[in-house]
């Protein structure tokens, strides 16, 4: 077995490693850039070394740094996660030229399966059915725009040497195929180094089903069955499940069948998926299910395979790596009930799903009750493993990139964590998942939760009804806006008061009463003989008016209450300090809980996010959102600039595209008018907030 193994990753996947690693003895070595030297993965590890500043180029994607830290640290192995150096094929070599095991494929198989194009050309070859499409050398845009009518549209272009949607644009009709075509190669040099595409006839009612496959340097190879990652935004994919739903026992005999081909025919070993496109107009059949790609690495929703199967993919690369045979035969593995992953990412649906960076002030996802499998040494604890699996109770798996008081920065994918349910039936998987995602509360970063939560709930989901155009076509039911409860907001309302009370107290301290101080209408309040009081507050952009009421005396001391509109919370004085009883989370309200932040309150409710705050602050606070200006809204580098000034620009028009977090985001025109200034330039660097074009209006 390995003895000290250091992982050329971080976040999420070294913090999984690592756990892994630990219960079987092996010692660990983590790197880190200057933006993660206080990450979890650093503190976990049994020794860390810096590897360079902050951008991935500079560090985690540097092979000499990274051999380097191995030699420093007497490392033996390298693993690689997923992502960066996981799939380079020069990097593979370098580490067994040096001495070093690889937990990973060999750098031939990545070769073969690392450009779409030959690999599709490799699987047709060995009788594995491919999607129809060019494939060709020629990559002038003329001849691409040519192929492309001759497959007809819709049609698909894909980076060759791409992966995790990066690169993939789907053409509707001639006329865009150019805007497309240029997106998609400026997309893939800057994420592959290569711009190189190929074409595919679009299925119009695709599902994403892929095959994780195992293979050892004995020969033998073993699939793990099927999973379903359908449900996808921007080709990013969002939630996964296994096993594949309405999936015939046919069909899965076809699937995982050639999956196993594929992987024979490159000489595969270690953990690989093959991943397919299936034609589910007439569900999902054997016939109709397409090679796309091969991922020659661990995949990210690998949970949900060791949670139908109660094994750990991570031992299993290790004992591969280490020269073993594979702990278990093809008919020693069983799907045994159902399992769900949700990516949980740093991103705001409000705004079209832009990143989300900054500091985790606020940062607690659900309480995990998926303990991890025994210490296992060999072919024997994997079958008593795989036997003793359980299937009925509804358990939950929390995989964390990311802690409190941690930073969530521009450099790196947005992923923050994914969220695992399994349970023996796919119902009751699924909506324990929804129920953990609306328990998610982090601020002032914005999450995904609640989207999640509603994507899980979704009727057609629940049935199974689903296909890669899911989120597309619910778009928006799925991101409508959303708003706090009545009783959440007067739950956020009285905890204002008792805000202003505090402050008021602060200031007038020989006036211990909290209502002495709070009127004069900078707070809002207005107090009548009656012993009411008026609470104006803002809650996302959205004015709201709360009254206070007296509502009596007892033995606690004062009684009051917040009314909002239907809702209403209570209040008290205890010792002259006025409490909010409903503070805390109840078992009949689980999904909802305050969090104080300077400036207001943070309202958690069913995984969204809610900031609470007096007028004055709003006011203080608000954007101009017709001042004309558009502004960079997270860091980034300046892709193209499309607007010139004294340009004539009607709503929606866009006026300049950045990358950040490894994708385009395009900024448009907020209304009709004319370009009066612009602050970018292809290749710039902006920070959040720069003014990058400013209209005025016609």
């Amino acid at each position: 077995m390995i003895r000290r193994l250091l992982i050329a990753n971080r976040g999420e996947i070294a913090r999984r490693i690592i756990r892994t690693c630990r219960r079987l003895g092996v010692e660990t070595v983590a790197v880190f850039s200057d933006a993660d030297a206080e990450a979890p993965h650093v503190r976990e590890a049994d020794q860390a070394v810096r590897l360079g500043p902050a951008p991935a180029r500079e560090s985690y994607l540097r092979n000499e740094l990274v051999l380097a830290a191995a030699a420093q640290t007497g490392a033996d192995a390298v693993h690689p996660g997923y992502g960066f150096l996981s799939e380079n094929a020069d990097f593979a070599e370098a580490v067994v030229a040096a001495g070093l095991v690889w937990v990973g494929p060999p750098a031939s198989s990545i070769r073969a399966m690392g450009l779409k194009d030959s690999a599709k050309k490799l699987m047709a070859g060995a009788g594995v059915p491919v999607t129809p499409g060019y494939l060709g050398e020629d990559q002038t845009p003329e001849r691409l725009q040519s192929e492309a009518d001759r497959i007809g549209y819709p049609v698909l272009i894909k980076a060759v040497a791409g992966g995790g949607g990066k690169g993939m644009r789907k053409v509707d009709a001639a006329s865009g195929f150019m805007d497309a075509l240029g997106a998609a190669k400026r997309e893939a040099a800057a994420a592959f180094g290569d711009d190189r595409v190929l074409l595919e006839t679009y299925v119009t009612r695709p599902r994403h089903i892929e095959v994780q496959v195992f293979a050892d340097n004995h020969g033998q190879v073993v699939h793990l069955f099927e999973r379903d990652c359908s449900l996808q935004r921007r080709h990013q994919k969002v939630i996964e499940e296994a096993p594949a739903p309405g999936m015939s026992e046919d069909a899965r005999a076809a699937v995982t069948a050639a999956a196993v081909r594929a992987a024979q025919a490159v000489g595969y070993q270690g953990a690989g998926t093959v991943e397919f496109i299936a034609d589910a107009s007439e569900g999902l059949r054997g016939d109709r299910i397409f090679f796309m790609e091969m991922n020659t690495r661990l995949q990210v929703e690998h949970p949900v395979t060791e949670m139908i199967t109660g094994q750990d993919l991570v031992e299993w690369q290790l004992r591969v790596a280490s020269g073993e045979p594979l702990p278990l035969r093809q008919d020693q593995l069983a799907i045994k009930g159902h399992a769900v992953e949700a990516r949980l990412y740093a991103e705001n649906p409000a705004t079209g799903f832009l990143p989300s960076t900054g500091p985790l002030e606020h940062f607690v996802l659900p309480q995990a009750n998926d303990p991890p499998p025994p210490a296992g040494e060999g072919d024997r604890e994997a079958v008593e493993r795989a036997a003793a699996y359980p299937t009925s109770a509804a358990r939950l798996r929390v995989d964390s990139a990311v802690e409190q008081g941690g930073e969530v920065t521009v450099f790196y994918d947005p992923m923050i964590a994914k969220l695992i349910a399994h349970a023996g039936a796919r119902e009751d998987a699924v909506r324990g998942l929804a129920a953990a995602c609306r328990e998610v509360r982090v601020w002032p970063v914005r999450t995904n939760a609640a989207f999640l939560a509603r994507c899980l709930e979704h009727p057609d989901f629940l049935r199974g009804d689903v296909d890669t155009g899911f989120i597309t076509a619910r778009a928006e039911q799925l991101t409508a806006p959303t708003e706090p409860s009545a009783r959440a907001l007067a739950r956020g309302a009285a905890e204002l008061f008792l805000q202003a009370s505090r402050e008021s107290q602060r200031r007038s301290a020989e006036h211990p009463d909290p209502w002495a101080g709070v009127g004069g209408g900078l707070l809002g309040f207005r107090l009548n003989a009656q012993r009411r009081a008026m609470l104006a507050f803002d809650a996302e952009g959205q004015r709201h008016s709360a009254q206070v009421v007296m509502a009596g005396s007892s033995d606690l001391g004062l009684q009051w209450r917040v009314e909002v509109e239907d809702g209403q919370a209570p209040l008290r004085l205890e010792d002259g300090r006025p409490v909010c009883p409903s503070e805390r989370r109840t078992p009949s309200d689980p999904w909802t809980s305050l969090g104080r932040v300077e400036g207001g309150v943070v309202l958690h409710e069913r995984g969204d996010a809610f900031f609470l705050r007096l007028p004055d602050y709003a006011q203080a606070h608000a954007g101009a959102e017709t001042d004309g200006a558009v502004l960079a809204p997270m860091p980034g580098r300046i892709v193209s600039v499309d607007a010139a000034p004294g340009q004539a620009v009607v709503k929606g028009a866009k006026l300049v595209t950045l990358e950040a977090m490894k994708m385009e985001h395009g900024l448009t025109a907020p209304f009709d008018g004319v370009v009066a200034e612009v602050n970018a330039a292809p290749g710039g660097q902006v920070s959040e907030g720069t003014v990058l074009v400013r209209l005025e209006p016609t």
